[in-house]
C-alpha cells in the first residue's frame, strides 16, 4: 500500500500582539488552496493539527488556544491605495472548522511586518517608518500599520512591553480606520439594535443589560455584577467552570440573534469566531495572571473577555477596538462602567495587565460615528522557512 508524500508550502509562523499564527502569501499555496472553499479550509485545518478530539494539537502548528489555533493569508493588494489584502481564519481545535467570519486584531500587528518582509510592500524606506496600507478582507476595512524599519529590515526588537507577552518588543502602532463592523445583517450600523444598552432576554440565565456593537469585532457588552463575577477574574476561575461556559455560550447564542448576525441561535455553533462576549465592571484592584498587582487608580475599567469559547487570558486587538470605541460613547455600558462622559482614550484591566486603548466618537445626524480607534502592539517572527503537510489532506 502505498502512502502520498508530504508537500512543503512556505510559511512564516509569528507572534502579533498576544496571539500566534501561521502567514502564508496566497501565491504560495497549492493551486487547489489558492481560492476560497473546502481545499483551502481543509489544508489549513491539517497545518494546524485539527480537528483534534484530544485538544491538544500535537499532530500541527497550533497551540490548543483561542490565541494560537490562527492561520493568515497575505496577497499583494490590487486595491487603491492599500499594499496588501490580509485574510484571517481562526481554526477549531476539536471541530474540522475554519471561521472566516471576523479580524484578529492581535494577529493585525504582524501583518504589516511580515508582508514588508516578505516584499509585498512597495517604497519601504531604509529607516524610520513604514506605513503599510492594510485591506482587511474579512471585514472590508483599512488597517494602517506603522512599522519601524532599521538598515533596510523590519525592526522587531526593543523596549516596548505588552502586557501579556514575557519579552519586549519593537512598538508597532495600528490605526483601525472606520472600525464599525459592516456585518452581514446588521446593516452595518454599529449599534445593529438601534440602542446603546439593551434588555437582553436570555432563557434560563434572565434578562441582562447588554451593550451590543459592530466596531473592531462584533460584541456583547454586560456588566459583570449581573451575571454573578466582579470583572477581576483569571482565567481557570471561568474556563475550569463548565457550566460558567455553557452560560457565556448561551448569551453568545441570544445576542449574535438580537445582532441579527445569525436567524436562529442553532446557528452560533458554527460561527464561534464572532460575536465575542465580554463583561465589565468599574476599575478595581487585582492581582494579573503573572503575578503582577493592578491598581484601581492606573485604570479606568475592568473588561473579560471570551474567545472560541474560552476566557481569553489577556485581549483580543479587535474586542480592544470594540472597547475603546463603547467607552468613546456616552451611555454605554462600557462608558458607564469607567465613569460615564466623553473621553478619546480608556485604560482597561484584563486577566494579563492593562491596556490603552484610543478612540473618537462623533454624533452625526443622530448616529454615532468612530472614525479610527488606535493602540499599540508589538510583533516578531518566531520561525520561517515550510510546513509540511501530507500531500493527500485537502
Amino acid at each position: 500500500m502505498s502512502h502520498p508524500a508530504q508537500i512543503k508550502i512556505p510559511a512564516v509562523y509569528m507572534r502579533g500582539g498576544t496571539s500566534k499564527g501561521v502567514f502564508f502569501r496566497v501565491q504560495d499555496l497549492p493551486a487547489a488552496a489558492q481560492q476560497p472553499g473546502a481545499a483551502r479550509d481543509a489544508l489549513l485545518l491539517r497545518v494546524i493539527g485539527s480537528p483534534d478530539p484530544y485538544g491538544k494539537q500535537i499532530d500541527g502548528m497550533g497551540g490548543a488556544t483561542s490565541s494560537t489555533s490562527k492561520t493568515v493569508l497575505l496577497a499583494k493588494s490590487n486595491k487603491p491605495d492599500h499594499d496588501v489584502d490580509y485574510l484571517f481564519g481562526q481554526v477549531a481545535i476539536d471541530k474540522a472548522f475554519v471561521d472566516w467570519s471576523g479580524n484578529c486584531g492581535n494577529l493585525s500587528a504582524a501583518v504589516g511586518s511580515c508582508a514588508t518582509s516578505m516584499g509585498l510592500v512597495d517604497n519601504v524606506p531604509q529607516n524610520g517608518i513604514a506605513i503599510v496600507r492594510i485591506w482587511q478582507a474579512n471585514i472590508a476595512k483599512t488597517i494602517i500599520a506603522h512599522v519601524p524599519m532599521t538598515n533596510g529590515e523590519v525592526q522587531e526588537t526593543g523596549d516596548f512591553e505588552l502586557d501579556g507577552v514575557t519579552f519586549p518588543a519593537a512598538e508597532v502602532q495600528l490605526e483601525f480606520m472606520d472600525p464599525a463592523a459592516e456585518e452581514e445583517g446588521a446593516g452595518g450600523a454599529m449599534f445593529p439594535t438601534g440602542n446603546l444598552v439593551d434588555d437582553l432576554e436570555v432563557p434560563g440565565i434572565g434578562t441582562l443589560k447588554a451593550t451590543m456593537i459592530n466596531a473592531g469585532i462584533p460584541t456583547i457588552f454586560v456588566n459583570a455584577e449581573e451575571i454573578g463575577y466582579t470583572g477581576t477574574e483569571l482565567q481557570d476561575a471561568i474556563n475550569s467552570d463548565a457550566a460558567a461556559l455553557a452560560k457565556f455560550e448561551t448569551i453568545r447564542a441570544y445576542g449574535a440573534v438580537r445582532m441579527g448576525l445569525i436567524k436562529h441561535i442553532d446557528e452560533a455553533a458554527k460561527r464561534q469566531h464572532t460575536p465575542k462576549v465580554a463583561f465589565v465592571s468599574k476599575p478595581l484592584d487585582y492581582v494579573s495572571s503573572s503575578g503582577k498587582q493592578v491598581h484601581a487608580n492606573e485604570i479606568d475599567l475592568c473588561v473579560r473577555a471570551l474567545s472560541m469559547g474560552k476566557l481569553h487570558h489577556a485581549m483580543m486587538g479587535t474586542a480592544a477596538v470594540a472597547i475603546g470605541t463603547a467607552a468613546a460613547i456616552p451611555g454605554t455600558l462600557v462608558s458607564l462602567a469607567a465613569g460615564g462622559g466623553e473621553r478619546s482614550a480608556v485604560r482597561f484591566g484584563h486577566p494579563s495587565g492593562t491596556l490603552r486603548v484610543g478612540a473618537e466618537a462623533q454624533l452625526v445626524e443622530g448616529e454615532w460615528v468612530v472614525k479610527k480607534a488606535s493602540m499599540s502592539r508589538s510583533a516578531r517572527v518566531l520561525m520561517e522557512g515550510f510546513v509540511r503537510v501530507p500531500g493527500d489532506c485537502f
